[in-house]
């Protein structure tokens, strides 16, 4: 008996050490990237298919709400509806919802069709003469490409008031799609195409964005996918301190998201770039808006409901945050594990083609498919006679540190709603100013040419068209000027009876951060 009784603890302990092993070695694979991945032909297209399909579900989820929620989260009685044909309707009558996805297709479109090593300028153009509508960062890329100020300059917060917002970070979903796996693969692609539109904490978006989806080809862990694509990003930035933040505070609060939004309003949500977002609850920056698609992403644990609906409820872009986070998520599912419930209303339009495009949901599945087998061998990946497919995992590396409106603070936002003729001179104390306004005219063709004089001297000669598609969404700015007293006045050049500029305000900066109350 006692034999019997050693036997038994002598397999308890030999079976008891290798589960603990086994169970060791899967918690340190759990925390670690693996250095190879091999999958299947059909998984690879799975994945990617989940990727777009999410992509369009979460934007057409949160549309209703986009920026009617600024400063402020959707309460819990606050109904979301997704009814029976929504992302038809979508499609059909309010198409301009989908600029998350059409931007990403122009670049897509691109590589399908000039291959990997396309250069940025046929990317730029391609984007600058489209004919969907645009905003924000993207617009003012639009207006410079098309005066001739070419990326990377086309991006810079000094040619570009917006350089801080969302823009990229709601377009780079196509760079993780196509390089499953590889991080920095991503990053390299962003580079080139993000600083068309983006600067610093705005570029960054994108780069956080697309990590994360490269590494939700090979992980279905979502905090490791989260904190180690936060990697590719300088730790020195906001933008990486308000994502790191923003899982601390997961860590500290898993089952409240409301309490880490909330820290994330106390600490993050001033915005001083965006010169529609300055002193009003608007916040169009990408910091925050990422941290809101990393709320829905943590806060979700892998429910696509829960994800979309905390993204969404997180409030400000509220459909551009949620397509991210569906978009991420649905890489990780996979497009087959995607519930029903969604995919019904997504199945009606797969083959039709997204507005302003010639390209379905169907087509960018295989365009998409084909280019991540080509970044997959150029990055040392193989793919086998048997459709196995084998990634060579990269380990994230930080892309190179930006800041855009360093030094600048905003002072004062000062009405003036008058005729640009009837401004006269303005004066400001500060070190930098954006003059905001617009071009009215019967002639959508004309062209107002104005210089501006700062201190009596010429500044700038700038076209203002008045077509709203290749508008220049300020009159004028100007930063890094000397901490003093300035004067502005501005002269039309070709005025005409038919047309007319209305200088709606000043938004003044200076170079000492004010003190809190």
């Amino acid at each position: 008996m006692k034999k019997v009784r050693s036997y038994i603890l002598l397999l308890f302990l030999t079976f008891g050490v290798n589960a603990f092993c086994s169970q060791q070695s899967s918690f340190e694979k759990k925390q670690s990237l693996p250095e190879t991945v091999t999958i299947s032909s059909e998984m690879l297209m799975d994945k990617i298919k989940g990727g777009w399909a999410g992509q369009t579900i979460g934007c057409t989820y949160g549309g209703p709400t986009e920026f009617k929620y600024s400063g402020t989260m959707i309460q819990d009685y606050v109904p979301i509806i997704w009814t029976d044909g929504c992302i038809k309707w979508w499609y059909e009558n309010v198409p301009g919802l989908y600029d998350d996805v059409y931007m990403d297709l122009t670049f897509v479109d691109i590589f399908d069709r000039l291959g990997l090593d396309a250069p940025i300028d046929s990317f730029a153009l391609a984007f600058a003469k489209a004919q969907y509508p645009l905003w924000h960062a993207n617009q003012a890329a639009r207006y410079n490409i098309l005066q001739g100020i070419r990326p990377p300059e086309s991006g810079h917060w000094l040619n570009n008031p917006h350089a801080n917002d969302i823009d990229y970070q709601i377009e780079a979903d196509y760079a993780g799609l196509m390089s499953p796996g590889m991080p920095n693969a991503s990053s390299e692609i962003s580079d080139k195409i993000g600083h068309i539109m983006n600067y610093g904490d705005g570029w960054y978006g994108g780069v956080y964005i697309g990590a994360m989806y490269t590494l939700s080809f090979i992980s279905n862990d979502i905090e490791l996918i989260t904190s180690e694509a936060l990697k590719t990003i300088p730790k020195e930035s906001d933008y990486y301190r308000c994502m790191n933040d923003v899982i601390t505070w997961h860590k500290a609060y898993p089952n409240d998201w409301k309490r880490t939004w909330f820290e994330c309003e106390k600490k993050w949500s001033s915005d001083i770039g965006c010169p529609d977002g300055v002193f009003v609850p608007f916040n169009i920056d990408a910091t925050i808006n990422s941290a809101y698609v990393l709320i829905g992403l943590l806060y979700g644990k892998g429910d696509f409901q829960k994800t979309i609906d905390i993204a969404t409820r997180c409030g400000q872009d509220s459909d551009c945050n949620p397509a991210s986070a569906a978009g991420i998520l649905g890489t990780i599912l996979g497009y087959k594990n995607i519930p029903e419930y969604w995919m019904k209303n997504l199945r009606e339009v797969e083959s039709m083609n997204f507005a302003y495009t010639d390209i379905s949901l169907e087509k960018v599945y295989q365009m998409n498919y084909n280019l991540a087998l080509q970044m997959i061998q150029r990055n040392g990946g193989t793919i086998a006679t048997n459709g196995q497919i084998t990634i060579q995992c990269q380990k994230p590396v930080p892309v190179r540190y930006e800041k855009a409106f360093e030094g600048h603070y905003p002072k004062e936002k000062r009405s003036i709603n008058k005729p640009l003729q009837e401004v006269g001179e303005l004066t400001f104390e500060g070190n930098g100013a954006v003059f905001k306004g617009f071009v009215n005219s019967n002639d959508n063709r004309y062209i107002a040419k104005v210089e501006m004089y700062l201190d009596g001297k010429l500044i700038e000669t700038a076209n203002l068209p008045a077509s709203f598609a290749v508008r220049r969404p300020e009159l004028f700015w100007k930063y890094q000027l000397p901490e003093a007293k300035h004067t502005v006045s501005f002269k039309w050049l070709n005025p005409n009876e038919n047309s007319s500029i209305h200088l709606s305000e000043i938004l003044v900066y200076t170079e000492n951060c004010p003190n809190s109350i």
